[in-house]
């Protein structure tokens, strides 16, 4: 029962993890820099529960997709809406509250029966504040004192609001990195042996002579040992023959085969395309070298780069139309995934919250303005126009990367359910 339970509990460890460090980057970096910062949220929405330690209410709320940190902004009561920080968005702004008087009280000719303002408690905390998490003595939006400009995003210098925009990619991509390392320092470095199991009769394999059992060691004169390392160079020969060296008992035999166009697929963006095939099945199994530490490290920086190359060239395809929008998945999807990871086992599973963190670390540095690319964007530019765009022209662009968001989110969710339902 436990091991079914920790399958269904994966999804919330891969969302709740990659999201959770993502968001734990931009708090520490507005720390950091001295900006005030009330909200860190897992999650949107209403506030489900969660503990207030200092300036900030750590919170867990209603909408599991996500989260956010809510920053001091000299546009927080216009941008807060679309920022997604949800109804407690008080006073950052440097403002009191509504229906209330920069000291916190009731401003002159209101509840003059000794009854607290509409939109107020009795004890001049807003009506929407709970009254745990107001402090008399703090600021908005669970004090009654406004925000001091020096505390405000806007304050901060250039290269202090790119490094606030920028760390929660930069968190992901450490924890695609850990992740990484770890799992070398743990499993080892997995790989399926160039062992054949079988041949297809008839085909390149067998008519150049190739048989169950022999052990592949080089091609071409280039050694391999892995069976991923061949399937690379028999896909990628079209025309043309290979030198395969192949052990067989104590013997080293060489055999030429010439591979036969097929149609198949790229391995990282699904597009179709012309591949080289010679009809034999790998034998099922799996050799794990341990790994220094420094073995470890340096492979977790590989497989990083790798993944990353991986994303970006899905990316290009998407841009190109090379790959298709229907390859694309949701949160569905992903809980799927995360389920079927599960079952596998740890290593799968943490291979999976690899993958998914450099992929929202990747995506946020699209151009969209909600993302975290457009906001970095949007503050280069201003310093090179010398000065803030309008409030006008930011909510524009704003609500732009809002519509952009939600249309991405349809149609993630669309090709989630046609998936599930077909």
């Amino acid at each position: 029962m436990l091991a079914s339970l920790s399958v269904y509990v994966a999804p919330l460890l891969v969302f709740g993890l990659v999201v959770f460090v993502h968001e734990l980057g931009h708090f520490l970096a507005a720390k950091l820099t001295g900006v005030y910062a009330p909200v860190f949220s897992l999650g949107w929405g209403r506030r489900l529960f969660g503990v207030r330690r200092g300036e900030t209410d750590y919170r867990v709320s209603l909408i599991p997709l996500g989260g956010y940190v809510r920053m001091a902004s000299r546009d927080d009561e216009s941008m807060s809406g679309i920022e997604g920080s949800g109804t407690d968005r008080g006073a950052l702004d440097g403002q009191a509250p509504d229906g209330q008087a920069p000291d916190g009280q009731a401003p002159d000719g209101q509840a003059p029966d000794g009854q607290a303002p509409d939109g107020q408690a009795p004890d001049g905390r807003p009506s929407d504040v709970p009254a745990a998490l107001w402090d008399p003595q703090g600021m908005a939006p669970f004090g009654p004192h406004p925000v001091p400009a020096p505390r405000w995003m806007e304050s901060k210098s250039t290269s202090a609001r790119v490094f606030i925009l920028s760390a929660g990619v930069l968190m992901n991509i450490l924890l695609t990195y850990v992740v990484s390392t770890g799992i070398y320092l743990r499993y080892g470095n997995a790989y399926v042996p160039a062992v054949i199991d079988s041949v297809v009769v008839g085909g390149p394999a067998a008519t150049a002579g190739l048989r169950a059992g022999d052990a592949i060691t080089a091609i071409d004169g280039q050694p391999v040992r892995a069976w991923n390392e061949v399937l690379d160079q028999v896909s990628a020969r079209t025309t043309g023959s290979l030198q395969f060296t192949v052990r067989r008992g104590d013997a080293s035999v060489p055999v030429v085969v010439t591979p036969q166009l097929a149609d198949g697929q790229d391995p990282v963006t699904g597009a179709a395309r012309k591949v080289g095939r010679v009809g034999m099945l790998v034998r099922d199994s799996v050799v794990r070298e341990p790994v220094s530490v420094g073995e470890a490290l340096s492979s977790g920086a590989d497989a990083t780069i790798g993944m990353a190359g991986s994303v970006v060239r899905v990316l290009g395809g998407l841009v190109s139309g090379e790959v298709s929008a229907k390859n694309l998945g949701g949160p569905i999807q992903i809980a799927k995934t995360s389920v079927q990871a599960a079952r596998r086992g740890a290593e799968t599973l943490w291979s999976l919250i690899a993958f998914l963190s450099l992929n929202i670390a990747i995506l946020n540095l699209v151009p969209i303005p909600v993302l975290d690319g457009g906001q970095i964007l949007m503050v280069l530019a201003e310093r090179v126009k010398g000065g803030a765009f309008s409030m006008r022209t930011r909510e524009t662009f704003a609500r732009v990367g809002v519509l952009a968001v939600l249309a991405l989110i349809l149609l993630v969710t669309f090709n989630d359910l046609t998936t599930l339902f077909r």
